[in-house]
């Protein structure tokens, strides 16, 4: 894939480019306040114009004179996004009209000699166009007048900001990158982490709560993988959202957890798990993502041995067992050797598809080891388990009747699973099926199971057993599968 035009958001605060931002990529990235000083990380995402991909840089305002926190690292982020754009889009507000500081940032941007353009924001037709006219003593020759809110001469805009510039040929390729959400409660050292990372000061970062607000993607190469991380808001308690913008940022964080692969869960080993994590970690079950614990911040504990938290962890989260854990340092790089091997086990994992027959002993397995008790004079018998999806694995069980399904035996099942087939990591989703619901229906489990899936990845031990001759059609999972009928476990 060839490198893309990069076309950066800058001028003072507040007046309109995260809105622009939002407008041009058609999407809600950005959040958008009238407060100043919301943006603080620089954003990127991909946008189109006529069939023509390129990338846009949203930045925070430049302001010389501010006193909002952690201005200078603000600041850096602006010039870093300066740096590396190939267009630069001044915004300005029409209706304050022509400040100091407007003069000192397209002074500013004039002197990097790259193609700039300004948009005078917030004229909404034609019959306000006389606002932009006293803009031209900024000393740029191209002014469009636009309205972020109105979506007002946008394409005229970026016809403006491309004029003359070689588009580069996009070669198609696949998406193979791993999306990694870092995701975690406010000041645990997310931004940290991905400042480490990636070896460069990609996010703000400081000691006060709540310092980063949007979902920030950066791309990384490791283990011969590519990956994108996505730093994301902390996610606070309901009751302490007290600002829009908190909420705002949940939201965000929330959709970054949706479009991710694997979320590494961010705490602070002085704190243990909180009420408030264990939260965020049934979120990422409930979502179906990969899951790795970090303990943040070990190198601050003192007079306590990493076995001895691990097992403490384990029993008051036991749930969270299956997911490998990490005690690491985000200020010295310690134990982040490990994390990239993590993610790459764990996305593989994922993908992992076990046949029928496979399936169908391990039940087998599970019932001599250790059989259902009785219930009102009956015994709970499974028919026969299946697997239909992938990302996250989910299995369905073909039994007499699922209220015999005790959660006790529920969850021995899914221990003995892990136990044989690994999935490490991976929330695993079991599903009943009544005897019932049997009746009238044939032949697609067997097809659904061999359905067309992304190619195993290298390294993914699955068995290619083939089927036993005697196998038993089985009905059709794919139409119901939420309906009410089912039972998770």
């Amino acid at each position: 894939m060839k490198k893309k035009i990069k076309l950066a958001l800058v001028g003072r605060p507040n007046v309109g480019k995260s809105a622009l931002f939002n407008r041009i990529c058609n999407r809600r990235i950005a959040i958008v306040d009238e407060a100043v000083g919301i943006t603080r990380d620089r954003l990127y995402t991909e946008a189109d114009f006529f069939g023509q991909p390129f990338e846009i840089i949203d930045t925070g305002g430049i302001d010389t004179l501010s006193d909002i926190p952690f201005y200078q690292e603000v600041q850096m982020q602006t010039e870093i996004a300066i740096e590396e754009a190939d267009v630069l889009v001044m915004v300005v507000d029409s209706q304050v009209g022509v400040t100091l500081l407007d003069e000192r940032v397209a002074d500013t941007l004039l002197k990097t000699k790259k193609r700039v353009v300004l948009a005078v924001n917030k004229i909404d037709d034609y019959l306000h166009l006389d606002s932009m006219y006293p803009f031209y003593s900024l000393g740029i020759k191209d002014v469009i007048a636009v309205s972020a809110v109105q979506g007002f001469q946008i394409a005229e805009l970026l016809e403006a900001s491309f004029l003359g510039m070689q588009w580069p040929e996009e070669e198609e390729v696949v998406d193979t990158r791993i999306k990694v959400a870092i995701i975690g409660r406010p000041n645990v050292g997310k931004s940290t982490l991905v400042n480490f990372l990636l070896k460069e000061a990609r996010c703000v970062v400081s000691p006060i709560a709540g310092t980063t607000r949007d979902s920030i993607d950066t791309q990384i190469e490791k283990e011969g993988r590519a990956f994108t991380l996505i730093d994301t808001a902390g996610i606070r308690r309901k009751k302490a959202e007290h600002e829009v913008v908190d909420k705002f940022a949940a939201i965000r964080t929330e959709r970054a957890v949706e479009r991710s692969d694997i979320c590494v869960l961010v705490m602070d080993s002085s704190q243990g798990i909180t009420a408030q994590e264990k939260k965020i970690a049934e979120m990422i079950e409930q979502a179906g993502k990969g899951c790795i614990l970090l303990f943040n911040k070990w190198d601050l504990v003192k007079g306590f041995r990493m076995e001895h938290c691990l097992q403490g962890i384990q029993q008051e989260a036991s749930f969270l067992s299956f997911c490998p854990t990490l005690f690491i340092s985000a200020l010295t790089g310690r134990n982040l050797d490990g994390l990239f091997p993590l993610l790459v086990k764990v996305h593989a994992d994922m993908q992992i598809r076990i046949t029928t027959g496979q399936l169908n002993k391990f039940v087998e397995g599970v019932f001599q080891k250790y059989h259902p008790p009785m219930l009102g004079g009956k015994r709970l018998r499974v028919y026969y388990m299946t697997q239909v999806l992938i990302s996250p694995p989910r299995f369905v069980l073909f039994v007499n009747d699922p209220e015999l399904m005790l959660e006790s035996y529920k969850k021995f099942m899914i221990n003995q699973f892990r136990e044989q087939y690994g999935f490490t990591g991976v929330p695993i989703v079991f599903e009943l099926r009544g005897k019932g619901q049997r009746q009238g229906e044939a032949g697609a489990a067997k097809a659904l199971a061999q359905e067309e899936s992304p190619p195993k990845p290298v390294g993914v031990e699955c068995s290619q057993e083939e089927e036993p001759e005697n196998y038993k059609e089985t009905p059709d999972l794919q139409e119901d599968l939420d309906s009410s009928y089912y039972t998770h476990v």
